[in-house]
């Protein structure tokens, strides 16, 4: 345990966290700011209608930023900024919007790579790393070690950590036995991945706008009880990010470790997976599914992860560890609203995390072609 801890700080402390943010400076300076220049346009894709090509059933441009959100929007944006916060302080919120803010360039340039590299499967496009990594690299092996690699990543990992999180919410909320909420959302995900992309796809182009729009309401109508407070509020960000007290006592370097990974962990920028169904998606140039996924950054971390951070900051809640994680933004809602705040996290995580789940399933799962039974695509 002791080695598996050391390999991950220095991988997250040093590894990691340069090469992503170096990516995503080099993108932002090589696209010429185009998660800046294009945001407008962004929006305007998200309307663009499925193709009708012959033999290949497509999803949306739409179905696929469902997809993709569906992942990006988990535990992340309700436990993990508030673990943020706990740990970090206040300041860590701001490295997650700067982080948002970067990384959202590379989403555009591996999002628009996989639609480049995209093959024709049994029932819709298949892309994402693994295939230009083959394909675009000429790298067989690498595309091969990404497929394996993120299968068990967003396969085990990741879905682990979304459905211990669900677990504990209801625990806290309602006294169910986890293992009884285990089997409910196992049960609910077989019904539903069984069906393929498509079916994914459907239930995520549902289930996303009702979970977003539903929690940014609630955390809209949480900053204007407190609209006099909302200055003060974004100061205490800012401050605690930069501020001399913080730099001398080494909060500003928490704030800033924190946030960051926070944030990468929360929108997935650079991470090579919402590009996977990326390619899914039918659109006449590939940059237009580029541009979608690249709202879909500032659609978790400026807006949803925001929410989680004004809901905790405007309630008082504790931060010195007493409270973390979900329990901290369960505690701070119920501060706000009363005993159903608590009730509604959970059931907010139960419809966060469970469409993580289903995206990544479907990122694990579109790695692998299965003609004669047997793993071909990365080798080609």
């Amino acid at each position: 345990m002791n080695a598996i801890n050391l390999i991950n700080d220095i991988l997250w402390t040093y590894l990691l966290i340069a090469l992503l943010l170096g990516c995503a400076l080099w993108f932002t300076w090589k696209t010429h700011f185009v998660q800046f220049r294009m945001l407008r346009e962004m929006v305007r894709l998200l309307g663009d209608s499925a193709g009708t090509k012959k033999n290949v059933k497509h999803i949306s441009s739409f179905q696929a930023f469902a997809i993709s959100i569906a992942s990006r929007v988990g535990t992340g944006n309700l436990a993990g900024v508030a673990t943020a916060i706990a740990v970090g302080g206040p300041g860590a919120v701001f490295w997650m919007w700067v982080i948002a803010l970067l990384g959202a360039s590379s989403s555009f340039v591996e999002s628009t790579l996989a639609q480049l590299y995209k093959e024709k499967g049994k029932d819709s496009y298949i892309g994402g790393p693994a295939y230009y990594m083959r394909k675009g690299l000429k790298q067989p092996w690498m595309g091969a070690l990404f497929a394996v690699l993120i299968t068990v990543t967003f396969g085990f990992a990741f879905n682990s950590v979304q459905s211990n999180t669900l677990c504990a919410a209801f625990e806290n909320a309602f006294g169910f036995d986890h293992a009884v909420v285990g089997g409910i959302v196992t049960a609910l995900t077989v019904v539903i991945i069984f069906g393929g992309v498509q079916r994914i796809a459907r239930v995520s182009s549902v289930i996303v706008p009702v979970m977003a729009l539903g929690y940014v309401g609630l955390a809209l109508a949480i900053v204007l009880m407190n609209l006099g407070e909302l200055p003060a509020v974004i100061g205490l960000i800012v401050s605690h990010a930069f501020g001399w007290e913080q730099v001398l006592g080494g909060g500003v370097g928490a704030a800033l470790m924190q946030g960051i990974k926070r944030g990468l962990f929360s929108n997935e920028a650079g991470m090579g997976s919402a590009p996977n169904v990326a390619a899914t998606a039918h659109v006449s140039h590939p940059v237009k599914q580029g541009l979608i996924q690249t709202l879909g950054v500032f659609t978790d971390t400026l807006i949803i992860c925001t929410c989680t951070a004004f809901i905790i900051l405007f309630s008082g809640a504790p931060l010195d560890g007493s409270a973390n994680g979900v329990r901290l933004t369960q505690q701070a809602l119920t501060n706000e609203i009363g005993p159903s705040g608590g009730i509604f996290v959970a059931v907010a995580l139960f419809f966060f995390a469970f469409s993580s789940i289903l995206g990544n399933y479907y990122y694990g799962e579109a790695r692998w072609r299965w003609p004669g039974g047997w793993l071909t695509s990365p080798w080609g």
